[in-house]
């Protein structure tokens, strides 16, 4: 069953931390709504339904328009055994006529880990037991009027509460967003099935392109003219085929959600972080891999060549709320090899991540991961030309690795943050993950150009039970470099030879072990491997 009372008390626990000492041992009372099903504008159809995040970690239920109300008081039993009440909606005709309707009372009773599972319309008294019962516990609630949140309604908000009661929205999603950044096992099992299952997708893919490249999808008789071509008949030529097959084997797997829309990016439109289209063929020869040429209008005629590319699939499903979040960048034409441009930024990448998961510890503060994968960058890019080094013609030490680093220059091939708290949600609990002041790096440590923290998602100490993703990348985004296009830095001739590469990037997602780390994403990422995958060696 899943664990709702221990996150309760863990909740129960941060916000008492919060509160002024005065009110600490006071009765502490939370209220919250459930999300609503949505429908389909003038169809009557319900939308696929997802519970909010906190409901759900408070409670493990998905039942629609739900509601919780829990109660807890310091230095007394119900700071071991809150009161933990449930109501969901009772089943009327219409439900079981025209959708599947909520499970009973006695149903949801032995489903969730509850004092007292009601009935919706027992909700109001209820409330008013709890006030009458602890007449000076305070209510706390989530952000009113925040579209972020479902609608606490009216009747159970202060308005018909007695006039003695005190209702504030000022703490609970700090305490809950400060409870949600570590996990526990049952937590962790779940991201790891989540993991599992996208892991298996993203290969599945990448299996799919190397059969085309061996030539092992065959259309059998009447294919695509008698009847439509079969899964097994599949060919991926175009960003939303590539996606339509990594939902499929999420759905076969028994995951309902996607964590968020994939990001399907072939050719030159990888270096758009957040791609959202998934709508383009991938670039056929002779034309150039540039996105504005490379459209439906382009034919697929007899002998026709995909150009060399990649495709970058950022994808991740969900199991019982919980995410995943994994990136591939995989070869593309070329015999599903990389060119050997595209290899080089691959292996850089890959280095990137590595060193990042190698320094891994609890105490480790992330900025400091973000700082080194700025200086693998600058090394690397030193290495193949791009950077200019102190040996170059014409070059001193305004072109060492410390000069490029204050400079910023890098973060125009890596904009974005190295990683991300990952649980309930993709980009987890923001407010515990990235607070408002960084004053916990300490004195003295390096941090080096402010832009690399620009978009950074997290920028704490890790901590055992924290997960998180490691995702570095290099981009050559035409809007991005045209801000670098001056800079003494860069080689400009030696980056014109990389820019027809597009992006990369490669993200797993990790837990923080009291040693270290544990990659919870399954699928492989090491060069020879995707290459021998995506060109059907094996």
């Amino acid at each position: 069953m899943y664990p709702a009372q221990a996150h309760v008390i863990k909740t129960f626990g941060k916000l008492i931390e919060l509160l002024p000492s005065m009110e600490q041992n006071e009765p502490q009372i939370i209220l919250l709504a459930g999300a609503v099903t949505p429908y389909r504008n003038d169809t009557d159809r319900e939308l696929s339904f997802r519970q909010e995040s906190n409901f759900y970690y408070l409670s493990g239920c998905e039942i629609p328009s739900s509601y919780l109300l829990f109660t807890f008081q310091n230095g007394t039993s119900l700071s071991t055994n809150p009161q933990m009440q449930l109501f969901i909606p009772k089943a009327e005709i219409a439900d079981l006529m025209w959708s599947v309707p909520p499970p009973t009372v006695e149903e949801a009773s032995s489903q969730f880990q509850m004092t007292r599972v009601e009935h919706l319309g027992e909700l109001h008294a209820a409330l008013k037991e709890e006030m009458k019962a602890y007449p000076s516990a305070t209510i706390h609630i989530l952000p009113a009027g925040s579209p972020l949140f479902p609608v606490l309604s009216a009747q159970y908000t202060s308005t018909m509460l007695p006039k003695n009661a005190t209702a504030t929205d000022a703490y609970l999603l700090t305490a809950l967003h400060r409870a949600r950044l570590t996990k526990d096992a049952n937590e962790i099992a779940a991201i790891s099935k989540a993991n599992a299952i996208s892991s298996r997708a993203h290969e599945v893919v990448m299996r799919v392109l190397g059969q085309g490249v061996r030539g092992a999808l065959q259309h059998g008789e009447g294919a695509g003219v008698d009847r439509p071509l079969l899964p097994g008949e599949w060919l991926i030529e175009k960003e939303a085929e590539a996606e339509a097959l990594f939902v499929a084997s999420c759905r076969r797997e028994g995951s309902v959600h996607q964590a968020y829309l994939p990001i399907v990016a072939a050719s030159t439109r990888a270096s758009t972080l957040h791609y959202c289209c998934n709508d383009r063929e991938f670039a056929w020869g002779p034309v150039a891999p540039h996105s504005h040429e490379n459209g439906h209008h382009l034919a697929h005629g007899e002998g026709r060549q995909l150009d060399a590319q990649v495709l970058l699939i950022d994808a991740g499903c969900e199991w019982n709320c919980y995410a995943s979040d994994i990136t591939r960048t995989m070869p593309v034409g070329n015999g599903g090899k990389f060119t050997p441009e595209a290899r080089a930024i691959y292996e850089l990448v890959l280095e990137m991540q590595r060193l990042s998961m190698e320094a891994l510890e609890p105490g480790l503060h992330w900025d400091v991961i973000q700082l080194l994968c700025h200086r693998t960058l600058v090394r690397g890019f030193q290495r193949l030309g791009i950077f200019k080094t102190p040996e170059s013609p014409n070059s001193g030490s305004w072109n060492a690795e410390e000069s490029i680093l204050a400079s910023g220059v890098s973060t125009a091939f890596f904009p974005h943050g190295v990683g991300h708290s990952l649980g309930l949600d993709v980009h987890d609990v923001p407010s515990a993950s990235k607070p408002e002041k960084n004053d916990t790096i300490g004195k003295g440590v390096e941090l080096g150009h402010e832009s690399f923290y620009t978009y950074l998602r997290l920028r704490l100490p890790l901590e055992e039970g924290m997960v998180v993703t490691v995702e570095p990348g290099i981009y050559f985004s035409p809007h991005l470099l045209a801000l670098v296009r001056d800079s003494r830095h860069i080689d400009h001739d030696v980056l014109k030879r990389y820019e027809s590469v597009g992006g990369v990037r490669i993200e797993d997602v990790v837990v923080i072990t009291a040693n270290g780390y544990e990659n919870l994403t399954t699928v492989r990422s090491d060069t020879a491997w995707i290459e021998a995958v995506c060109s059907g060696a094996i």
